[in-house]
């Protein structure tokens, strides 16, 4: 018997006719503040990045009601409704290899090249870090103790066992409490201008006036988070720099956007770069041959490339290094000596 507050399970979506049968459910859930918005415009308040065009066309696609029957972009949402979006498998890249930086009975970092996402999404599902790993390696414990973006390249770290995930989550725990000696984060970047500081402590805060909710900006003095950034140019090309960036504090997008805010934007940034639109439709995969001229490079050049720390584990010190991917390298070469 369940227990009297308890509401009772809620019958799964009809799967409509003509489905694939590896389509990827979704269901959005309306709250009672969205009530009476057009199906367009609550959808894109749930798809993160995707403009509304867009997301009309996905719910063309894709949208249905619990009952199976269609839905339009100009229907009205109730409370409470669900939505279901029934999507068709992406197509995901060829699997690249994930090399080892390094393991131990507690510990595995691998080097994760760009452009392969961390976690499944309902974009890369299969080509995922975390997936290919469970397949290489059966039945073995793996956690992620942090995360690196899409796009980002460069030392990921897991745990192989749960004492050690909450041993080195800790570390990274004190680390944002102010230890910040406890783990030294060094990532490289390539930027376009040359940045002038040394040194970045402009604080941040999420901007919450920007639409697409995951953006972050530079906040007035004495509000937001404190953010540390070291900066060392160690080589420039022209009008491009190679920055090695030391990440003094651990906050969403601090090194692109103090970059960013020093005039100098990471290379390939479409967030933070030369328009913010651009995130949207790379998002929707519609970026033009304009836009990849605008970008100058497909994805934003940052590379995690080095952690050091002692291990929780053994108390060693440990330093974990991940080589500057290729992509990187040729670009840089392309700017001339």
């Amino acid at each position: 018997m369940r227990p009297r507050d308890t509401p009772p399970p809620e019958d799964p979506p009809v799967r409509p006719a003509g489905v694939h049968e590896d389509a990827i459910l979704k269901i959005y859930r309306v709250p009672a503040e969205c009530a009476g918005m057009r199906l367009d415009v609550f959808m894109r308040t749930q798809l993160r990045n995707t403009s509304r065009t867009r997301a009309r066309a996905i719910i063309e696609q894709s949208a249905h009601a619990v009952d199976g029957r269609a839905l339009r972009a100009n229907d009205r949402v109730r409370t409470d409704e669900r939505i279901a979006l029934w999507r068709a498998p992406f197509e995901e890249v060829d699997e690249i290899p994930l090399p080892i930086v390094y393991e131990d009975p507690h510990l595995l970092a691998i080097d994760k090249p760009p452009l392969v996402t961390v976690h499944p999404t309902a974009r890369y599902h299969r080509n995922t870090v975390i997936e290919r790993l469970r397949a290489a390696r059966p039945g073995e414990f793996l956690a992620l103790i942090h995360r690196i973006d899409r796009e980002t390249s460069g030392v990921l770290m897991l745990a192989k066992h749960i004492e050690s995930e909450r041993a080195f989550k800790r570390l990274l725990e004190e680390r944002s409490l102010g230890g910040e000696d406890s783990v030294k984060k060094t990532y490289v970047a390539v930027t376009h201008g040359v940045p002038a500081a040394s040194f970045c402590e402009l604080p941040v805060e999420l901007d919450t006036e920007n639409s697409l909710r995951v953006k972050m900006r530079i906040a007035e003095p004495g509000r937001g988070l404190p953010a540390r950034t070291g900066i060392d140019v160690f080589e420039t090309r022209g009008n491009y720099a190679m920055c090695r960036m030391a990440l003094h504090t651990g906050r969403q997008h601090q090194i692109r956007l103090h970059l960013s805010a020093l005039g100098c934007p990471v290379v390939g940034d479409k967030l933070y770069g030369p328009d913010e639109r651009l995130l949207a439709r790379a998002a929707d995969g519609e970026l033009t041959e304009e836009d990849l001229v605008l970008l100058e490079h497909p994805r934003q050049l940052l590379h995690a490339e080095r952690y050091d720390f002692t291990h929780p584990m053994t108390g060693q010190p440990l330093g974990l290094v991940a080589p500057l991917p290729q992509d990187m390298s040729d670009f840089w070469r392309s700017r001339g000596a």
